[in-house]
């Protein structure tokens, strides 16, 4: 029984997101074997994704790390438990390496029983041990921690972990249960778990590395794996130019599951019968900006002036049009869906504007003491307000955004340059806060509860001064003592979710005015998938998992799900 769980019923339960920042592009694989595998006695059923990459591939399969390969979270390294986060509200999350958990009475202990009966691929035994090795790791490692996990895990029994916090911390279940992958203590207590590649996973997960190349890699089915092997005996991974090569890949029967925007999508998928699709919008695509002067940001974008003047500039209805199919919607400024968290969304945060409000950006950055100069372009003391924007080869969606935006901020006066990097070098960027703005998205936490939002995006603790690591994902450097203290703490401690409302009220009072980042439009996560191999995929009626290839914990769901064509 799991006590206090009717508070929940309004938490969508999701999965966590390192790594979103994928939102809107996406990779595929090469070649694919026929058969029904060693068990029916002919050909292994090989499946080929594209999750992205682009360019050479680097092997690290460090779950912790910010340029780790995304198998490693979900189908190497599992979770306790599976969020969806397309599931309806109230929806129990998936039991994976945890079976059970409960609360004592004021939220300072979470006991989680741990599943019995798995072993690790090295055939070393998994017990509570492990958990509550994983789970410290943070507090140990402040790098790591991305959500402001402040409790101190112990094993009490081979399958008994009890978490205890300082303070009511109801609100860190799904990120302690969710968004945690469990390591193996007796291989990783002799690692360095923030700057190891991990060369040789030892994992619980339903595959194992099998084969590694700069471009492709191979997981292997795991025989021994708690939940029975999986039905597709080998997974390939590869590294195309981008979003083109991708759905060419795609057309030609040469990938099997890939997360990418191109144009026609719906004429191309129907005419190809043994293609499918979804649609799954849950992202906000923005401009990350590296928005701290104090902690060693430069460029004009460290004036909250010409971020708000970019948020007015731009012409989101074009660009929705021009790069997104016409499937994308306003976004927040709250950094929220905004049909999904309504309910959450303070009544005087409004949507982003649809249109342009040239006269209105040009009226913020002349206020800001910006003056036009001869060639349309604003300055100020001397400094031009050019600015350079960093987005990932290949990613064409993202791209095509881009040039539509430096001809609509070119009306405001604002020059936009780009920068096409490999996604480990935009990665590392970010990471290091070597950026001005960076093409990005931002999805939701590990459950609906805007907390996990706030405490990853805006927290002091989760950031670092340019130079130094910010892997706990507030790469913006962001500070802001009001959203710390009077609101990311105060709603962690609380219970109440119309308590815990007007907290992030000031938060969003406090970041549509600071605009670090500068949201752009809610992206829609198109996924498309090879029926003529493997069937199982998630449809449009059945998304028991968030479909994307690059989707952190989901891409393990999908993948146990899969069968052999005609099985």
């Amino acid at each position: 029984m799991h006590l206090r769980r009717t508070r929940r019923t309004r938490l969508a339960v999701t999965a966590a997101l390192t790594g979103a920042v994928l939102a809107l592009s996406a990779c595929s694989g090469g070649s694919s074997s026929e058969g029904q595998g060693p068990a029916g006695g002919s050909e292994p059923t090989t499946i080929t994704v594209f999750n992205g990459s682009t360019g050479t591939i680097a092997e690290n399969w460090n779950p912790h790390s910010p340029t780790l390969l995304r198998p490693a979270r979900g189908i190497l390294y599992e979770p306790l438990f599976y969020y969806n986060i397309t599931a309806p509200a109230g929806t129990e999350p998936e039991p994976i390496l945890g079976t059970d958990w409960s609360w004592n009475e004021d939220g300072t202990e979470l006991t989680i029983t741990t599943r019995e009966g798995v072993t690790w691929s090295d055939g070393e035994p998994f017990t509570a041990a492990d958990v509550a090795f994983s789970l410290n790791l943070p507090n140990e490692h402040p790098e790591l921690n991305a959500s402001g996990f402040d409790g101190t895990a112990e094993a009490t029994s081979d399958n008994t972990v009890v978490v205890r916090f300082p303070e009511t911390s109801f609100v860190q279940e799904a990120s302690v249960l969710g968004d945690n992958p469990i390591l193996p203590e007796h291989v990783w207590s002799e690692l360095d778990p923030v700057t190891t590649i991990n060369p040789d996973p030892v994992v619980t997960g339903p595959y194992t590395v099998a084969e590694f190349s700069p471009q492709s890699y191979v997981l292997a089915a795991n025989p021994n794996y708690w939940g029975g092997a999986p039905a597709v005996d080998r997974v390939r991974y590869i590294a195309l130019a981008g979003a083109d090569a991708a759905s060419a890949a795609l057309l030609a029967g040469d990938v099997d599951w890939m997360s990418s925007f191109f144009p026609g999508l719906q004429q191309l998928m129907a005419s190809n019968p043994e293609l499918s699709w979804v649609n799954s919008p849950a992202f906000s695509t923005t401009f990350h900006t590296c928005a701290n002067a104090d902690l060693g940001c430069t460029g004009p974008q460290t004036d909250v002036a010409v971020r708000q003047a970019i948020y007015h500039g731009i012409d989101r209805t074009q660009l929705n049009q021009l790069a997104f199919a016409d499937l994308g919607a306003m976004p927040s400024p709250a950094l929220l869906m905004p049909e999904r968290d309504a309910d959450w969304i303070a009544d005087d945060i409004e949507l982003a504007p649809a249109n342009a409000d040239v006269a209105r950006a040009r009226s913020i950055l002349e206020g800001a003491g910006w003056t036009m100069g001869g060639d349309g372009i604003y300055t100020r003391d001397g400094q031009r307000l050019t600015l350079n924007v960093q987005v990932v080869s290949g990613y064409s969606d993202f791209i095509s955004a881009i040039e539509a935006m430096t001809q609509q901020l070119r009306e405001v006066g604002i020059e936009l340059t780009s920068s096409q990097l490999s996604y480990n070098e935009w990665a590392a960027n970010e990471t290091n806060g070597t950026f001005q703005l960076s093409m990005d998205s931002i999805g939701p936490g590990p459950s609906t509860d805007p907390y996990f939002v706030y405490a990853r995006k805006y927290a002091t603790s989760t950031t670092a001064p340019v130079g130094q690591s910010a892997s706990s994902n507030n790469q913006v450097r962001y500070s802001n003592p009001v959203v710390d203290q009077e609101a990311i703490e105060a709603a962690a401690q609380m219970d109440d979710d119309a308590v815990k409302a007007e907290q992030y009220a000031i938060i969003q009072r406090e970041i549509a005015r600071d605009m670090s980042y500068i949201p752009i439009i809610i992206g829609s996560t198109l996924t498309e998938f090879n029926n003529s191999r493997v069937t199982g995929w998630p449809t449009q009626d059945d998304l028991y998992a968030f479909p994307a290839s690059w989707k952190s914990w989901d891409n393990g769901i999908v993948l146990k799900n899969l069968q052999p064509a005609g099985q």
